[in-house]
């Protein structure tokens, strides 16, 4: 079933778009993160052109992250005050992204940029995840570790920051700015990768701001959402590299590998998951390292006119 897109300016098959849109949703249901940082990845690897392919990305992340915050939102997991906090810092940082995405683009060098981004940020989660996970499973003193009590405290960079605010739902007395910050960051890397952030923000929120649990993953998905909604507009009214049509067949399949995988996580443990998700982002990036280091059959890339 060939589909063409209008904004790659390529056919494509329909069906297979669909299975990475599924296969993303799945490893998203399973691992409890956003799929964006597999499914620009993984739509390079099947020939769409990285701009593209990272525009794309961020409107299906958009979508996707719709029913989570709703969910989360409904339980009262969802600290609205430090969401807000890091949505306004996340727009900033689309806002600056969008001026590294044309300067890049206008050297040429765009399509590098973003695999280089990859394998920097996917090999270091990947490394760190895989450093935490793989002496857990090793461990025969694992059922003992995860009992005790684990002190949840923020970073002491954190804690330098000026003008406290409290955040009574995460239960922080912390500086506002460290939310924003955090935001303009994943904000950028949003608008450079099509990335939703949710793989970097969650650990971020609990190691460096300190979190509570309860509310980090409905925080997230409530910031990776206003965030791809901006990140979506910015590529449209800018760069002009967002397909719809390959968004909504990306969509359609992560909707349901999402439930799907959300079924597999309940009986799975979680540093066996931990440590198979370290593996496939360090596949994901290993793969990207390759790409730069070879000429492609076809030399292409998308500009304005």
């Amino acid at each position: 079933m060939d589909v063409y897109l209008p904004i790659a300016n390529l056919s494509v098959n329909g069906l297979v778009i669909v299975l990475l849109g599924g296969l993303t949703g799945l490893l998203s249901g399973l691992f409890g993160v956003g799929g964006g940082f597999l499914t620009t990845p993984l739509l390079i690897f099947y020939g769409i052109p990285p701009t593209v392919a990272a525009a794309s990305a961020a409107s299906q992340v958009t979508g996707a992250s719709v029913s989570g915050a709703i969910f989360h939102a409904k339980r009262g997991a969802v600290d609205y005050q430090m969401g807000a906090m890091m949505v306004g810092g996340g727009i900033v940082g689309t806002g600056i992204g969008a001026l590294l995405f044309r300067l890049l683009e206008a050297i040429g060098q765009i399509d590098v940029a973003i695999a280089i981004l990859y394998v920097v940020v996917l090999g270091s989660v990947g490394i760190k995840m895989a450093m935490e996970s793989v002496p857990e499973l090793l461990s025969d003193r694992f059922e003992r570790l995860k009992r005790a009590p684990s002190k949840r405290r923020h970073h002491p960079l954190v804690a330098s920051l000026p003008g406290r605010w409290r955040f009574y739902k995460s239960g922080l007395y912390i500086s506002p700015l460290a939310p924003v910050l955090l935001g303009m960051a994943v904000g950028t890397l949003t608008m450079l990768m099509g990335i939703g952030g949710g793989f970097l923000l969650v650990p971020l929120m609990l190691y460096g701001l300190g979190m509570s649990a309860a509310v980090v993953v409905g925080t997230s998905l409530f910031q990776i959402l206003f965030t791809t909604i901006a990140t979506t507009m910015m590529h449209a009214l800018t760069t002009n590299a967002v397909d719809i049509v390959l968004a909504a067949l990306l969509l359609v399949g992560s909707v349901s590998g999402a439930q799907i995988g959300a079924k597999f996580a309940l009986d799975a443990r979680p540093e066996f998951l931990r440590a198979v998700l370290a593996a496939i982002v360090l596949a994901v990036a290993l793969r990207m390292a390759v790409t730069l280091t070879f000429r492609p059959g076809e030399i292409f890339t998308v500009s304005p006119l």
